[in-house]
């Protein structure tokens, strides 16, 4: 067994533990997105070699570089965009991904839903909540979530499922998991994108629906 496929299997019992454990138990057991972006080549082929499907990427160009081809072999695949996009390369972005996490202003959201056809990839989309309020990060402010979620499925038509956070580094992440639950629930969104490497189990705890987790698989990134 490749060092690799140790430790998707090793993460996977702690989710499934961690799950059990947790209020949520009778919902579905939360999906690892497996943080592939800045990766070496080798370490990604390990995963799709012990049978891994769901990866997560932060730059559109990175992504097209690492998936294009391997998208042609593996037909099982589920990509998802999880960093920052460029309202230049949304195009792009709904061609490649399965799910775009990242959705995180008016102007963004807009071009997404001008773009949008039978055609494209993407069937699913997650906003993004700066819920620490941070200026240097993206998302939308929790106290502006609401209107902005009505904005996107009622005005834009657009298939928002779920809502993701990236707790700030210098905070107890509980209290931001807690907040993007209950911005959740009060919208009727049902898919919970939080928690990494440090603190996906507590992400699971307050009911987290998938998980981004790279350098426990990979290691760090170069």
């Amino acid at each position: 067994m490749s060092v690799i496929e140790n430790n998707i299997n090793l993460i996977l019992n702690e989710i499934y533990k961690t799950h059990k454990e947790s209020g949520f138990a009778k919902l579905s057991i939360p999906k690892l997105v497996a943080v592939s972006k800045k990766q070496e080549d080798d370490k990604i082929n390990e995963a799709l070699k012990m049978g891994y499907r769901c990866f997560g990427e932060n730059r559109v160009q990175e992504a097209q570089q690492r998936w294009s081809q391997k998208i042609q072999i593996f037909n099982d695949l589920e990509l998802r965009l999880i960093g920052p996009l460029q309202t230049n390369k949304v195009k792009q972005a709904l061609e490649l991904f399965d799910i775009i996490e990242t959705i995180d202003r008016e102007k963004l959201a807009k071009q997404i839903s001008e773009k949008s056809n039978n055609q494209i990839k993407t069937k699913n989309f997650y906003i993004q909540i700066n819920t620490g309020n941070e200026f240097q990060k993206s998302g939308i402010e929790p106290l502006e979530a609401d209107n902005f979620i009505e904005f996107c499925i009622k005005d834009l038509k657009l298939p928002i499922i779920g809502l993701m956070c990236i707790p700030p580094l210098d905070e107890e992440p509980c209290m931001h998991f807690a907040l993007l639950k209950k911005i959740a629930d009060r919208n009727n969104l049902k898919e919970l994108s939080m928690g990494m490497s440090g603190d996906y189990k507590e992400a699971i705890k307050f009911g987290a629906t998938s998980v981004r987790i790279g350098s426990l698989i990979f290691g760090e990134r170069n």
